[in-house]
């Protein structure tokens, strides 16, 4: 035997024939070949705060997490989760059987869809979407259908009529994720209630993904879509540490839902990762309990980011859509002459020494997505003004 394998049958599982390697390792690889400014990965390029970075410190010296925690979670975290939806959203959850802890969002989404979704299920999920959801509806072996998000009056808005169509017989799950990444739209409080009553009427499960909860400007308002009228005994909540706190490479996410809900998730989690985390979880739970005061900070700086870059690209020649949540801008790049958002990230790195990210990856519909290009505005304000002048040369 030479160790030859048969070329009958693809080494890689059909489910995920279509996934290759993400765009972020993509543009990533690319940023450091060309020595570019990375615009294209949404980490921040400096660490959150001081006191949340010392208390996994103070864990990791005092050996609590460094053996396996509980599987759900460690209680201190547990407990932690549940007081933040009760203090900011006046949810009451059960520490011991309506939280767990996972490996980041991703897996908390991954363990959702591997555990609520069969072969044959259809998953509505809005698009442009994160690109873990399509292939955590594949492993699960169910059937994504894509409910676009279009170009309206400076934002992106869900055509509640088009949702409401792509429901059938066969839909499981509604995948919500607001505020949107990579859009930045939040959706509006009538625009959720009509979600929420579709939900109960077609009795439909639903995952939110709400890791940017603490990221809205301007006057937009997040709202869970668990706070509506029969939505807390059918909805899986998300959200996770790393996008507010800053520590993206701790992967603390969690999952809050009914008991049924937490404990068919966890039934898939335990498999994946087991547990995670042990020292940072100890750290996010001191980090949940931080002063309000943290959050508005955290949100007037990112604000002033948003706008610095979204200034910048503007001038530079892309039509802005300035965000309403997240820490992402998408452009259109058809102002520039161009259309193919791919082709144009592929080349900026050599044309302006900045990396994006093309927002057709995240459609089904690629032609639907074609013009449209992200930018992270999460790192420091020098770098964002660098990244900013060398984008103007593109108008020239």
């Amino acid at each position: 035997m030479t160790g030859m394998t048969s070329s009958a049958r693809p080494l890689l599982n059909r489910r995920l024939a279509e996934f290759g390697t993400t765009i972020f390792a993509e543009m990533s690889a690319l940023a450091v070949s060309t020595g570019a400014i990375n615009l294209g990965q949404g980490f921040p390029d400096t660490d959150g705060p001081e006191e949340v970075r010392e208390a996994a410190v103070r864990a990791l010296r005092d050996g609590r997490g460094n053996q396996y925690p509980p599987g759900p979670g460690v209680p201190e975290l547990r407990t932690a989760i549940a007081a933040h939806q009760e203090r900011r959203y006046g949810l009451s959850y059960d520490p011991d059987t309506e939280v767990l802890v996972t490996a980041g969002a991703t897996e908390a989404i991954a363990a959702a869809l591997l555990a609520l979704v069969e072969p044959g299920d259809e998953v509505v999920a809005l698009e442009p979407y994160y690109d873990s959801y399509a292939a955590g509806i594949a492993m699960a072996g169910g059937t994504r259908v894509p409910v676009t998000l279009r170009a309206h009056e400076g934002g992106f808005r869900l055509d509640l009529d088009e949702l409401r169509a792509a429901v059938t017989d066969r839909t499981r799950v509604l995948l919500i994720n607001t505020p949107h990444n990579p859009t930045g739209t939040v959706l509006t409080r009538e625009e959720l209630t009509a979600i929420a009553e579709l939900a109960v009427e077609r009795d439909l499960l639903v995952i939110t993904d709400e890791v940017y909860e603490h990221l809205v400007f301007d006057e937009a308002e997040h709202v869970p879509l668990a706070t509506f009228p029969g939505m807390r005994e059918r909805t899986v909540t998300v959200s996770s540490a790393g996008k507010t706190f800053s520590f993206t490479g701790w992967k603390v996410g969690w999952v809050t839902a009914a008991p049924g809900l937490v404990s068919a998730v966890r039934s898939a989690k335990q498999y994946l990762t087991y547990v995670s985390a042990g020292p940072f979880q100890y750290a996010i739970a001191e980090a949940l309990a931080l002063p309000d005061s943290y959050f508005a900070a955290f949100r007037a700086d990112m604000l002033a980011k948003r706008d610095l870059l979204a200034t910048g690209l503007a001038e530079a020649g892309f039509k802005v859509f300035r965000p309403a949540g997240t820490y992402f801008v998408t452009t259109d790049i058809r102002p520039l002459g161009e259309s193919d958002g791919l082709t144009f990230c592929r080349a900026l790195p050599e044309r302006a020494g900045v990396v994006a990210v093309p927002n057709a990856v995240f459609y089904d519909h690629k032609e639907a997505g074609a013009p449209y290009v992200r930018f992270a505005f999460c790192k420091r304000d020098d770098v964002l003004t660098e990244a900013t002048r060398r984008l103007r040369t593109l108008a020239s």
